[in-house]
């Protein structure tokens, strides 16, 4: 068994830091710390989580009103598929719209035996529709957010020192091994560093895995897209609670609404258009100029094993397929917790273990993906050929059963017995249910044969949460934020007067 007493984060982006607080939480007497170069920036104008990021502050006990003060962030209920197909879809997995009976998702199933479009389950036009009201009588909770990246980053900075992580600024020059090819020392430009354990989470650099002879898995053959542009754009009257991802000519453009502005992005495939061709076609989209942030390439895909001798990559460094999903962070923080049930006393057997879970969570998000194209859009050369792609046998299996049956969880089977997958059979079947892909015939059938007893729940689930008058509502989801920003302010204050 290995020593892990000390532990050395390399970058501090979102994964390195989370990472960081993950363990520090684990490990409360194990020395950690974060070593970062202040010459090199992070990646990113606006940051989506998925659900996983509740989880994840309630493990490290951080408050969702903290949060949202220091990071300027919005509430996220899903994400608004615009222009896939000729129907705008949403995808969102809030309570209560997840009501299982066994593996079995009732209101969803209904929704598409009886021919209700996904936006007439979960889509709420505006904030005022619905939401407040059903947040503030606690009918529903948001488990997602948007954040300014920059600001999400200082306060994670922020409460690692608070935590006793020692943040480090230096400029790694070297790496040295020891016998048994495991990291024996870092070398920086101010010092020398010797830790037991070693996070890479240094982005496409791999500074550390790559030394190690880390192989990175294309995922290429599948997905075509590879370049992205990034951009900003002023803030509008009505903050949206979701995600804009809205399909383009070679691509798709994201939306992402933070307190006083949008954190945008065309991600495009480079072997139709380049970065000036995807400007202009933005450009037309908004009907205005636009001023690019970062132009961002990379390669879809995956390390072939994560965690080699006395290191483990985790965020950019390890997996990433495409922003389409705001799977990189919850990614981040599935490793996390998996390597923090793993990393006491670890062996060989152990590493194995883990690097085959974590094949199983970038496979899982590829093959999800993937789905998302699976439209009869045929107007580009680009969405012509995306139609004729190669399918993954671990999706092709999985779409031959859906097309008549509505998805259960044992569905998602990778070879592991894992929690940490991070889409389910709900959130494939949501977007399938937009993307018109089920026999609705089959699913009504299989529906009808529910208990009448489960029947007049999921009626009854649906009726309480149908959309209100706009005059009934409470608050805009900006009053709300304002709301929340002013009682977190006041209690602060109080605090501080305690104190004295």
């Amino acid at each position: 068994m290995e020593k892990t007493d000390n532990i050395l984060v390399v970058g501090s982006g979102t994964a390195g830091l989370v990472t960081a607080l993950i363990l520090k939480t684990r490990f409360p007497h194990k020395e950690i710390a974060v070593l970062s170069s202040s010459n090199i920036g992070i990646i990113g104008v606006g940051e989506g989580s998925t659900e996983h990021w509740q989880e994840f502050i309630d493990y490290v006990k951080i408050s969702k009103e903290e949060l949202i003060c220091e990071t300027d962030a919005t509430l996220k209920y899903g994400i608004m598929f615009t222009n896939w197909v000729k129907e705008p879809y949403f995808q969102s997995v809030q309570q209560p719209y997840n009501f299982r009976y066994g593996l079995y998702h009732p209101i969803y199933a209904k929704a598409i035996g009886y021919g209700l479009q996904s936006k007439d389950v979960t889509l709420k036009e505006t904030w005022d529709s619905v939401i407040s009201k059903n947040i503030l009588n606690e009918k529903i909770t948001i488990s997602q957010y948007h954040f300014n990246t920059f600001k999400l980053n200082e306060y994670l900075c922020k409460i690692c020192e608070q935590r006793g992580i020692k943040l480090i600024d230096d400029t790694i020059t070297d790496m040295q091994l020891n016998d048994d090819g495991c990291i024996k020392s870092l070398i920086g430009k101010n010092s020398v560093y010797n830790y037991d354990f070693f996070i890479d989470s240094t982005g496409f650099k791999r500074l550390l895995i790559n030394k190690l002879g880390a192989e990175w898995e294309s995922y290429s053959e599948y997905l075509k897209m590879k370049s992205a542009i990034t951009f900003q754009t002023p803030e509008e009257e009505i903050i949206p609670c979701w995600t804009l991802a809205h399909a383009m000519d070679y691509g798709w453009l994201f939306r992402i609404p933070i307190l006083d502005r949008f954190g945008n992005g065309y991600v495009f495939d480079s072997d139709y258009i380049n970065a000036e061709q995807a400007k202009e076609e933005v450009e037309k989209y908004f009907g205005k100029k636009i001023e690019i942030g970062k132009q961002i390439n990379f390669d879809p895909g995956a390390l072939k094993t994560v965690w080699i001798k006395n290191c483990v990559a985790i965020g950019l460094s390890a997996s990433f397929v495409e922003p389409l999903e705001a799977s990189s962070i919850g990614t981040t923080i599935q490793q996390g917790m998996l390597l923090a049930h793993r990393l006491e006393g670890y062996t060989q057997p152990v590493i194995d273990s883990y690097n085959k879970s974590c094949r199983a969570i970038t496979e899982n998000i590829r093959d999800f993906i993937i789905v998302h194209y699976l439209t009869d859009r045929n107007d580009t050369k680009f969405w012509k050929d995306v139609a004729n792609l190669k399918l993954p046998k671990s999706l092709q299996e999985k779409l031959d059963i859906w097309k008549n049956k509505y998805p259960i969880s044992e569905d998602l089977c990778y070879g592991v017995n894992t929690e940490y997958l991070m889409f389910e059979d709900i959130n494939f079947g949501l977007v399938l249910h937009g993307l018109k892909f089920f026999n609705e015939e089959s699913i009504k059938r299989e529906y009808d044969t529910l208990p009448q007893f489960i029947k007049n729940e999921v009626d009854d689930i649906m009726i309480k949460l149908k959309v209100s008058p706009k005059n009934n509502s409470t608050l805009t989801h900006k009053e709300y934020l304002n709301y929340i920003r002013k009682h977190y302010k006041l209690s602060k204050n109080i605090d501080k007067r305690m104190d004295l």
